[in-house]
């Protein structure tokens, strides 16, 4: 397929004016296509005649094509483009008829049937060049138009859209014109959907999934209804101008490949996110934290959309910012910048020091092959994270006043990152673009180190920057509590601008300073030596979870940097984590403990140490919630004593139990992890497999079992998973998700070995056949990442520089070698 270049962009929009689009869709054609015809209104600019542009469509089957009424050559269709030649100035109208291949990947018009119920449903993902796997468009998000929509669905099927709509009967729906939109923002969602509807405000609200979740759905209706309702009244105090669309649904949709689309009026969400089985709090704030970030997308994305894939940080790092402090402000959620601080800020940190890093505002996007590549810790928990810094530096005051001159320049249009900055200029007397291009234009994570001279009560504070951003941080001094050693008592947060025009002085020396307390810069931090061995005795006496976080983050970078050896992360861990009160934070801490340190940081004759640290820690935790008060952080120690067992019979038990001692009952998500556990350990048969997917059909129950059958260390099970993968292309994105998750697993590195070379040879074919979101699955959940040795780093490195793979796997592996290669240091450092 060609990919569309910013100069070819920039020409057609400078080209055409497209004012309307008629899409009728048909969905009773069959499980394999859809019909699809589209009516393009459109004005060709100048005086000149002759001229030649393009239109996109990807179809199964291009039928006929008129334009103003003339017929045009089907067969002249090159790869997914259309030339339209000898266009003279003036109103234009573009015919298009054709069938449309249903998706398996997520991508375009993705078909899901439920093995619960036997029910079929369909959705779009039209991002970011997946329009033309749907209708025929200039596919661009700088030529905007009013679409109409029509779809022929099943009888019992409801069609959702952007705006409302209507059955006319027939099977026939009609949606409501919409405002003008980009084309990607188009969106259907068809299917026998359960459904719980209200108003607010005067506009229909409403929440969809899919019928066998209904239950999951009601039982947290009120929960849902309450933070969307919660955010979207906030959004109308922050912002002058109105919601634009006339309603606002929120569709759970199934094998949905991000965490959500912001279409306008019409959310679709993973529906992961309908809850079947018990999670934690940290989990029901992610999910209302994902609502109000998609909602703020409806103002910066949806009304103001940005004209190039360059500024997509425009659209993610904004909704980022306004999701976690949106939550943080109108819903019960208020510690979410903890949250982003352990998870979030991880992500941005990692892909910033990677050879793949990107500016938050890169000037150099030349396709959108390219700009699929950015959307990235980088676009989303750096942007935010920048966006964060900017309302430290310049006041929220004036922060939302520059939004709102932006909304009211741009409503109903596209801007650029020049715009924005303007926008906020305005607002403001501060010198906004110099932070700009400090803080949007460089790439790279600074490093913030204090220093502490003097002597008795005199002392003074010096910060030490690596780097060129400028930093407005607040510094944590903090003594130890007198009479409670383990305790540490604020004394003073200063509010310190680096780079410092001199010391600060702080009076006598405090047991432990940290750098960027409140976590409102980005930057890694280091701690002098004093404050090092207060955070070895003391860590878990910090008061506060966000402060915690960043002292938790800092201990981590250190690992990664080969500062601080993985074991004494790990004995930090075994004394403070049993005192922690907060979710996310444990759950961060034991997922890098495990995830990173064990099962790649560690040596394979290091690794049983490293996970019997991690199960006792886990068996402290589980002691501490015995009286039920602490079900979340209960449910999040059981949930790492499975995942790091070096033996079956503790899990086992539970599982031949149906529940843990003491609570909690072994729920469907409980008793696969068990499973896939004890495949792993060669604890458990296909026979016991199949036994729990007769439990649980759900298509849940069926990643399930395609994970644990992955897993059985034997090898007829790993050629049979690894055929599935890359022989055939019938797995699903999550089927085939699920199965490259049991694939490769550290106990198992000797049986799976030959499998490693094939890898890269296999991926590549995988990636070119089955396109971007099947090279990103293939790229992030099928490399063996357990293989951390030299082989292993060469032959990626031979695969890059003589394969070829497609820029979506290409980015994955650059980015999983780099992690690789980190590991060996890591190993190195730590083995002297």
């Amino acid at each position: 397929m060609s990919v569309l270049t910013r100069d070819e962009a920039q020409t057609r929009s400078r080209l055409l004016d497209v004012h309307h689009y008629a899409i009728d869709l048909d969905l009773t054609r069959g499980d394999e296509t859809f019909d699809s015809r589209t009516v393009i209104r459109f004005t060709v600019r100048g005086d000149t005649d002759g001229t030649d542009t393009f239109v996109e469509v990807k179809p199964a089957e291009l039928r006929s094509v008129t334009l103003d009424g003339q017929p045009l050559d089907p067969a002249a269709l090159d790869e997914n483009r259309l030339a339209l030649k000898n266009l003279t100035p003036g109103e234009h109208e573009l015919r298009v008829d054709a069938a449309m291949r249903y998706s398996r990947t997520g991508e375009g018009m993705h078909r899901f049937t439920d093995p619960s119920d036997g029910e079929t449903y369909v959705y779009t993902q039209l991002f970011l060049d997946d329009v033309q796997r749907v209708y025929a468009a200039f596919d661009q998000p700088d030529l905007k138009a009013v679409f109409d929509l029509a779809v022929t669905a099943p009888e019992g099927w409801t069609v959702l859209a952007n705006g409302v709509t209507e059955h006319t009967g027939d099977g026939h729906w009609k949606a409501a014109t919409t405002p003008l939109i980009s084309t990607y923002l188009v969106a259907v969602a068809a299917g026998p959907w359960h459904s719980v509807r209200t108003e607010h405000r005067g506009l229909p609200f409403g929440i969809h999934c899919r019928r066998s979740l209904a239950p999951h759905l009601d039982a947290d209706a009120d929960e849902l209804l309450d933070v969307t309702r919660a955010c979207f009244d906030r959004y109308h105090e922050k912002f002058d101008e109105p919601y634009p669309f006339d309603s606002y649904d929120q569709a759970f949709v199934p094998e949905f490949n991000a965490g959500a689309m912001e279409n306008p009026g019409l959310v679709t969400f993973r529906d992961e996110f309908v809850f079947r089985s018990a999670v934690t709090d940290t989990q029901r704030q992610t999910r209302a934290m994902v609502i109000a970030h998609e909602m703020a997308h409806m103002w910066f994305g949806d009304l103001v959309t940005l004209r190039w894939w360059d500024d997509i940080w425009l659209n993610e790092s904004f909704a980022e910012y306004m999701g976690y402090q949106t939550t943080a402000e109108a819903t019960r959620f208020a510690d979410t910048w903890t949250d982003f601080g352990v998870t979030r800020k991880a992500w941005g940190y990692d892909a910033d020091q990677r050879p793949s890093t990107h500016p938050v505002a890169p000037e150099n996007v030349q396709d959108t092959a390219s700009a699929l590549l950015n959307f990235d810790g980088i676009s989303y928990a750096k942007g935010a994270s920048a966006l964060r810094q900017l309302v430290a530096w310049l006041g929220e005051k004036d922060f939302l006043a520059g939004i709102n001159i932006h909304f009211e320049r741009h409503k109903f249009a596209n801007a650029s990152l020049a715009d924005f900055i303007d926008s906020l200029a305005a607002a403001t007397d501060r010198d906004v673009h110099a932070w700009a291009d400090a803080w949007l234009r460089t790439t790279g994570v600074d490093t913030l180190v204090p220093s502490v001279t003097g002597d008795n009560g005199n002392r003074a504070l010096t910060v030490h920057r690596t780097g060129e951003r400028p930093h407005r941080i607040a510094v944590g001094l903090y003594d130890q509590s007198p009479g409670d050693e383990g305790r540490l008592t604020p004394r003073e947060r200063l509010g310190i601008d680096v780079p410092q025009a001199e010391p600060r002085p702080i009076g006598k020396l405090p047991a432990l300073v940290v750098l960027n307390d409140g976590d409102l810069s980005y930057a890694k931090i280091r701690f002098d030596p004093d404050s090092f061995r207060t955070i070895r005795e003391s860590l878990s006496g910090l008061p506060d979870p966000l402060t915690r976080a960043v002292v938790w983050n800092a201990l981590r970078d250190a690992v990664r940097d080969g500062e601080l050896p993985a074991a004494t992360y790990l004995d930090i861990a075994r004394t403070h984590l049993p005192h922690e009160t907060d979710l996310a934070l444990v759950d961060g801490v034991l997922a890098f403990a495990a995830g990173q340190i064990a099962d790649r940081y560690a040596t394979p004759e290091q690794r049983p140490a490293a996970l019997n640290t991690l199960a006792d820690l886990c068996r402290d935790l589980i002691r501490r919630t015995e009286d039920g008060d602490h079900p979340g952080l209960r449910l999040i120690a059981v949930r790492h004593r499975i995942a790091t067992a070096a033996h079956p019979d503790t899990i086992a038990a539970w599982l031949a139990d149906g529940t843990v001692p003491g609570g909690p009952e072994l729920d469907p998500e409980l008793r696969w992890r068990i499973l896939t556990r004890l495949a792993v350990l060669g604890a458990t048969d296909e026979a016991a497999i199949a036994a729990e997917l007769a439990n649980d059909p759900s298509a849940t129950g069926q990643e399930g079992a395609a994970r644990c059958r992955a897993a059985l260390p034997d090898t007829e099970a790993k050629a049979r998973a690894w055929e599935a993968m890359f022989a055939s292309d019938d797995l699903s994105n999550y089927l085939f998700t699920a199965t490259a998750q049991g694939f490769w697993q550290p106990e198992q590195a000797d049986l799976v070995r030959d499998y490693v070379p094939r890898y890269y040879t296999e991926a590549v074919a995988l990636a070119a056949r089955r396109g971007p979101a099947m090279a990103d699955a293939a790229g992030r959940w099928a490399f063996p990442a357990h293989a951390v040795d030299a082989d292993t780093l060469r032959l990626g490195q031979d695969c890059l520089a003589d394969a070829e793979p497609i820029p979506a796997l290409r980015r994955k592996l650059t980015d999983q070698l780099d992690d690789l290669a980190r590991a060996l240091r890591v190993r190195e450092a730590n083995t002297h």
